[in-house]
């Protein structure tokens, strides 16, 4: 069921998501499915539909900082990074505030809980109508490719789903997850956010912990077309589907130009392009490692492992 991003769709998707079901909604980094974030009967509904580990926490969606420092404990340096980088693509990972109204599921037993303020127009219209923080991890199944379309949440759940049309989602690549530390902070997860621009704020990063999950997207196998994937090619080889970028061209490009901001735009579409091919195999032209092109190559490492 597709929902239109109008008042009465969004009235529609709201009422949905008080009732305690699942709507997938466009942000701009991925479409998220979205549940209520402190109902663990809702929550239970997004593991069940995406087939999702449990252990994996979920990020919480909200409307505004005020209503975040309803969930989080935030300290200065938590409230700089959201009122700089909020609404937008950057998720914190922060300590959860005592008698906070979240399902323990969310946040897989952790002391800490994930919360980004989107800057869509559609979702935070969404978010204001249903009055909830809502929970939404990507909507799509477990591991697989993200959704950058509400086509591509279709191809996922079918009718199973009711899915608010925003478009093609701006960053298509998921946010940044930057956790604070007691004597730090850490990123989780690279994004649209260069780590470089928390640097500038914060100070140089603290190691991450291999094999610690904290924040999703830490898997080591996650975003997988189904396919065998090679990385850094120069050419296709037979039976394989390439995705070009810049000189390098391809079935499918990244980004003719070598734009990083278009190819992270792009990633996710041209992956699905290449899954629903009949080659059997992928080849990823090299893709710069600086700037969001570092988001851009973690991803695919996951993709091909």
């Amino acid at each position: 069921m597709i929902l239109p991003a109008d008042e009465a769709g969004l009235a529609r998707a709201a009422q949905i998501l008080r009732d305690g079901g699942l709507v997938a909604v466009p942000t701009e980094t991925v479409y998220g499915l979205a549940a209520r974030a402190d109902s663990a009967r809702a929550i239970a509904k997004i593991y069940r539909a995406k087939g999702r580990p449990e252990f994996n926490p979920l990020i919480v969606h909200v409307a505004s900082l005020a209503e975040a420092e309803q969930l989080a404990l935030f300290d200065d340096r938590a409230r700089l990074l959201a009122e700089r980088f909020w609404p937008g693509p950057l998720t914190l990972v922060l300590p959860l505030r005592e008698g906070a109204r979240v399902a323990p599921a969310v946040t897989a037993g952790l002391p800490t809980v994930a919360l980004r303020l989107p800057a869509h127009p559609v979702t935070r219209a969404l978010l204001r109508e249903a009055a909830l923080p809502l929970a939404a991890p990507s909507a799509n199944r477990s591991g697989s490719v993200s959704p950058t379309s509400a086509a591509h949440v279709l191809a996922a759940f079918g009718e199973d789903v009711p899915v608010v049309d925003g478009g093609a989602c701006d960053k298509g690549l998921e946010s940044t997850i930057v956790a604070i530390r007691e004597q730090g902070w850490q990123l989780l997860r690279p994004g649209p956010i260069a780590k470089s621009a928390v640097t500038a704020l914060l100070g140089d990063a603290l190691p991450v912990v291999p094999g610690k999950i904290d924040a999703p997207g830490q898997l080591a196998r996650h975003y997988s077309p189904g396919k065998p994937l090679r990385l850094k090619a120069s050419a296709a080889e037979p039976g394989e589907f390439l995705i070009g970028f810049g000189e390098t061209a391809g079935d499918c490009s990244l980004s003719p130009g070598g734009d990083l901001a278009q190819a992270a735009a792009r990633l996710y579409a041209c992956l699905h392009e290449a899954a629903a091919s009949p080659r059997p195999r992928i080849a990823v032209a090299s893709i710069p490692d600086e700037g969001i092109g570092a988001a851009i190559n973690d991803r695919l490492r996951r993709a091909a492992t």
